[in-house]
Formats: structure tokens, sequence, C-alpha cells
């Protein structure tokens, strides 16, 4: 029998082994590095995939519990999220070392440095040092929001590393925070139903394991577009587009969201060309106010650029590579173009989908741009597991019909597992013992699930 209890209980011993399991096998500071052939990595490893495992299924559990006459209100699902998110609070950083680049990145800008034209290999130093190697030499790719509260963040902890990766995590716990809060008004306005759009978008793995322990920039980016969308459907197109516009200050894909302000405010009875103009109007302002308040300049238009690393497992980077080994195999000088002709290629093919999704989907705005988002995320030069959230979010909370999100559902499953917690690649021996921890996990719950439905007389035999 499924019951609320369960599921937190379960979600919670999930979350405390992995941010046990992540004291060793983390993407840690370089001083707290262990070698993945020492056992308290290997241990660690195990851990880690033990208790993704139980919570994926501690989630799964809870989507079944959503569908019955006993679903749990929001607030109870809200107080879920908290519960299974306070052990990864002071873990180390998990699946991606991300993080380490804000810090330095906000202690450049705090520096008067540009951090578009260099990167943190410039700064040198401790922080420089945690930056994985392949980005020390990288300009920023964010937006000048982002990089504001970076360095604010960077003047108050003055280069402490524990202090700046806390900070750093509540940040990305308020994104969470306002996704959290928008979601129900989002999907009331959808139609559909609030409690499986917060279990769906808001107690998603995807988002625990990577914006919560993560604590990547992706979680304001999303919390600030939800909170534009909400802000537009109270009648404050306004606000919504200044609060869009920040949200694509932190990271540009947000600024569809534009697109949706707009069709929410021809859908109640604006003109579009009012509509267009109050919001490009909007935009323009809050991006030169935003721009001058963060002192970083207009480098991050050319940021859009920033170039992704050489084996990005994108659809196109795949068939990039594929190409061009082919073509030089076969002694063809055009095998170096491979890559961003396919590149290319995706970007045309994004609009082009993006431009469909619009059209078919004009009264559906929010799924229409959750659609967009998830079309970006998928055919662009680069992925990563927590891109899969720019359009899961709103898909999650403008979703028509229950298969859509058992589909949708599916897919965080199989990215919940698809990132090392050191964020680095994998080699055969962490996978052996990736797979054994997630078995070993299936193995208990499986077992616990038999306990259940043993009677109770042979339970006390």
């Amino acid at each position: 029998m499924v019951d609320l209890r369960r599921c937190r209980i379960l979600g919670l011993a999930g979350t405390t082994v992995l941010a046990a399991g992540g004291e060793t096998a983390g993407a840690l500071p370089v001083r707290d590095l262990l070698s993945p052939a020492s056992v308290h990595a290997a241990v660690g490893l195990i851990g880690v995939y033990f208790g993704v495992v139980l919570l994926i299924a501690a989630w799964a559990l809870l989507g079944r519990l959503i569908r019955t006459p006993e679903s749990p209100t929001p607030r109870e699902l809200l107080l879920v999220l908290a519960l299974w998110a306070a052990p990864l609070l002071l873990a180390p950083p998990l699946f991606s070392r991300d993080v380490y680049s804000y810090l330095a990145q906000g202690a450049m800008v705090d520096a008067h440095m540009d951090v578009y034209a260099h990167g943190p290999a410039q700064l040198g130093g401790p922080l420089a040092d945690e930056v994985a190697p392949i980005w020390r030499h990288t300009g920023a790719p964010y937006g000048p929001v982002f990089l504001a509260v970076a360095s604010a963040l960077a003047g108050l902890t003055r280069g402490e590393l524990p202090a700046g990766l806390f900070g750093m995590r509540l940040v990305a716990l308020s994104g969470v925070a306002l996704m959290a809060a928008a979601l129900p008004r989002l999907a009331r306005h959808s139609g559909a139903d609030p409690a499986a759009a917060l279990w769906l978008g808001a107690l998603n793995p995807l988002v625990l394991l990577h914006l919560v322990a993560g604590a990547h920039n992706d979680a304001i980016m999303l919390g600030l577009l939800g909170a534009g969308l909400v802000a537009a459907l109270g009648r404050w197109p306004v606000v919504g587009a200044v609060l869009v516009t920040l949200a694509a200050l932190v990271k540009a894909p947000a600024v569809l969201g534009l697109v949706a302000l707009v069709v929410l405010q021809t859908r109640a009875g604006r003109r579009p060309a009012k509509a267009v103009l109050t919001t490009a109007l909007a935009a323009a302002a809050t991006t030169v106010a935003a721009t001058a308040a963060a002192g970083t300049g207009y480098g991050w238009i050319r940021a859009l650029s920033t170039p992704v690393s050489p084996q990005n497992w994108a659809l196109t980077s795949l068939l990039g590579r594929a190409t061009g080994a082919l073509l030089e195999h076969l002694g063809s000088d055009l095998a170096p173009l491979a890559v961003p002709a396919w590149h290319a290629l995706g970007i045309a093919l994004t609009a082009g989908l993006v431009a469909a999704i619009w059209w078919r989907l004009r009264p559906r705005p929010v799924y229409a741009l959750g659609l967009s988002l998830a079309t970006v995320a998928a055919f662009g030069p680069a992925i990563r597991p927590w891109y899969a959230l720019w359009g899961l979010f709103l898909i999650a909370a403008a979703a028509p019909t229950a298969s859509v999100r058992h589909r949708v559902a599916a897919v965080t499953g199989v990215l919940a597992l698809a990132t090392l917690p050191s964020g680095g690649p994998a080699d055969a021996g962490q996978l052996v013992l990736a797979v054994s921890g997630g078995v070993l996990a299936v193995v208990v719950l499986w077992q616990a699930h038999q306990t259940d439905r043993a009677p109770a007389w042979g339970r006390t035999a």
C-alpha cells in the first residue's frame, strides 16, 4: 500500500544516503579529491547510486499516490520537497563542478576583470584551481544578472570556498522555491492538476540532484521565468516582462518566455502591436539597467557562442563527430566542417520546430513555451541532464494529458542516472560500481515489497 508517510521516508533515505556517498565520491574541492580506485571513493559511488534509485522509487510511488483519491495537497507536497532536499543542503557539490566556475567568475567580476574576455585562469589562486581544466580559459557564458549575484556572493564570502558553496546552494534553492510557488498557479491557468504539476516539476529527481545538490544557475533562470509568467497571468504584463528578461539575463534560453507574454496579453484582449511594443520596451529597459548595474558590459552577447566541450553528447555533436570521423576515413578535407555544419543544422531545425509549435499551440502558451525550451535543449550544440528541466518545468504545469506526464517522467528516470557524482567522465570500473549501487537498491526495494505483500501471520510466525 502506498501512503504519503512511506514516500516521505523513502525519499529522505535516498537523499540522505546519496549525500553521505557524495562526501567521498562527489565533486569535491581538489584538496579533498580521492582516487577513483580508492575504497572510500568506491563505497561513496555505490552509496550515491543506491540513494538515487531510492529517490526515484519514492518519487514514482508519490506519483501513483497523486493519481488516487487520497492525493496529497500542494502544501503537503511542498513539505515533502523541503524534507527530501534537507540532507543535500550541506552535502558537497554533486554531479557537476559548475558551481566552482560560478564562484570563480563571481570573484572575477568582484575584482573588475572582464569575465567574458578571460577565463578563471586569469583570476588565479585557489578558486581557479577548482574549475574544470577544460573551462579555465573560457569566458563566462552567463548573463549579467547571474554574474551580479555571483559577484555579490564573492564579496560576502571573501573567497572562502565552504561559505561560497553554501551561498551558491542557497541561491539555487531560492530559484527552486520560485519554481514551486509558480507551478500551481500555472497549472490552474492551463487546466492541469496543481499537485501533479508540483510532483513532476518541483519534486522531480532532476531538480533535487542538479538544481539543489548541483547548485546550478538554471534554478534561478526557471524561477524568474515562472514568476514572470505568473505576473503576466495576474494582469501585470510589464512586471512579467521584467522578470522574464531577468531570467534571460541569467541564461539566454529564457528569452523565449517573452513570446509567451505577448500571447498571454493578446488572449487577454490587448492589441498584438501594443503587446509586442510593451514587452519589447520593458525587456530593453531591463536589459540596459541590469547590464549597467552588473558592470559587466555587453560581452554577454558574444558569450552566447561560447564553445562546447569536444565530447559533448548532444545529438548534433554526436552526429557531427560521427560524420567527421567518416569523412576523415575517406580522406576528405571537409572533416573539420562536420561538427559546425551539424550544429548549424540543429539551430535551423530548432527554429523551424519552435515556429511550428507556436503556430499550432497558440491557445496554450505555457505548454508551447515548455515544448519550445525542450526543443532548444534537445537540438542545441550542448546538452546536460539538467537542461531537460528547461522544458520539463513548464510541461509539468501545462501537460494536456496524463500520458504526456508519464513519458516525461520516464525520461526523468533515465536522465537521473546519467551523470557520475564527481561530474567527470566514467570509466569501466566506475560504471560497474554505479550499476552495483543501483542494483543493490532495487534488491532492497524488492525485498521490502515482498515483505509488505506477505500475510501478517507469515511475518509473525
